[in-house]
């Protein structure tokens, strides 16, 4: 038998909401299969089992705030034949009570706000559209459903989520300043023959298949880091961590508002092809909230871009366990001297922090040197 636990999706996580159980007891369950929905500050995320199995228990119902390392559910091996005791469930349970049944009464404590009971797709419809459920339920009866939230679409409310996020977002930073020995190196990419290369390559494809700078770009990053992995890794408990995958978290903007960074898992086994298909993919899903737990975790690295915003310099702070972000500007013509002659050339700014603890300026400037070769020789891409 083993626990099923709220997992940790981040330094700055104490605790999230179980919004919904996509298993049942009995069902049989396999490694990295999604089976359950939770609600953090970030959106809400599909978090997966990690061993095969059968569902025996569920500990904890929907809509239930848990801390970190809380048992969800009970999972035995497809071996084991012997139930859980009803004592054992309810040990398990009473060693790690979920939030909301462990919290003290504070019906007479008017500044402390209450959960707002709603329906998991009333509460999920709610963050799309941007309503305030806590303002919803000041003019509802009962538990909010989703025919509650859809008539009230048209009204004005603002969304706290925002805020949540970026709170989240200004924890781990605070925390990264703090910590982490910052050092900054920035290089001239001369873009030409990398963007030349790639409308040939668009040419003999559909508009569908056709491969975007962005994906080209990180590419070339996951290309350089196998050729410097000393950054693409983890500062834990003292020592540095060389992570042997490479999971490059991309910054991607929500519609709403705020940044998430979700992993591209296994970026070092794709194509270039398969890397716009896997970017695409990703900032579809998160821009619909459904990201899943690993990809929220298993970041080796963060990669930055604010060229659509028209930033030409970016110096990003490491997301702490990570060791380096790279932060890329917007690609402009730039005079750009070479063999003696002087031509307009479309040129990005590649700016690399990274973490003095786990790596100094020179290990930096193989890796930007690495990159820039790269992007000149755009072949290796493929």
């Amino acid at each position: 038998m083993s626990e099923f636990l709220m997992p940790s999706l981040g330094a700055d996580m104490e605790s999230a909401v179980l919004m919904q159980w996509k298993v049942k007891v009995g069902d049989k369950v396999t490694k990295g299969q999604v089976i359950a929905e939770i609600e953090t500050s970030k959106g809400v995320i599909e978090i997966e089992v990690f061993q095969d199995g059968i569902i025996e228990k569920i500990l904890v119902e929907p809509e239930t705030e848990c801390r970190v390392g809380t048992p969800l559910a009970i999972i035995r091996s497809d071996e084991e034949n012997i139930p859980v005791s009803s004592a054992t469930a309810a040990q398990a349970q009473t060693e790690e009570a979920p939030l909301e049944k462990a919290k003290p009464d504070r019906s007479k404590d008017t500044t402390q706000p209450q959960r707002v009971k709603a329906s998991p797709a009333a509460r999920k419809k709610a963050r799309e559209l941007g309503l305030d459920l806590a303002e919803l339920a000041e003019t509802s009866d009962g538990e909010i459903h989703l025919s509650r939230i859809e008539s009230a679409a048209e009204t004005e409310f603002k969304t706290p989520s925002a805020d949540k996020m970026r709170q989240a977002i200004a924890s781990a930073m605070s925390l990264a300043n703090a910590e982490i020995p910052h050092y900054y190196l920035s290089a001239s990419i001369n873009m030409s023959p990398a963007l030349s290369w790639l409308e040939e390559i668009n040419k003999n494809v559909t508009i569908k298949a056709r491969i975007l700078p962005a994906a080209m770009i990180i590419r070339a990053v996951v290309l350089a880091l196998e050729k410097v992995p000393e950054l693409n890794g983890y500062w834990q408990a003292g020592h540095h961590h060389v992570c042997k995958e490479i999971h490059p978290g991309i910054a991607i903007a929500l519609r709403k508002a705020g940044v998430i960074t979700p992993a591209l898992l296994g970026a070092k086994d794709m194509n270039l092809s398969r890397t716009m298909q896997a970017l695409d993919d990703l900032i579809m899903r998160a821009r619909a909230g459904k990201l899943r737990g690993a990809e929220l975790t298993q970041q080796s690295i963060t990669i930055t871009n604010l060229g659509d915003l028209g930033v030409e310099n970016v110096y990003g702070v490491i997301y702490p366990p990570q060791v380096a972000l790279i932060g890329l500007g917007k690609i402009i013509d730039t005079p750009w001297a070479q063999a003696n002659n002087v031509t307009v050339q479309k040129v990005m700014k590649a700016t690399l922090a990274g973490d003095h603890r786990a790596t100094d300026g020179r290990t930096g400037a193989l890796f930007l040197d690495k990159f820039n070769r790269i992007l000149q020789n755009p072949k290796e891409l493929l």
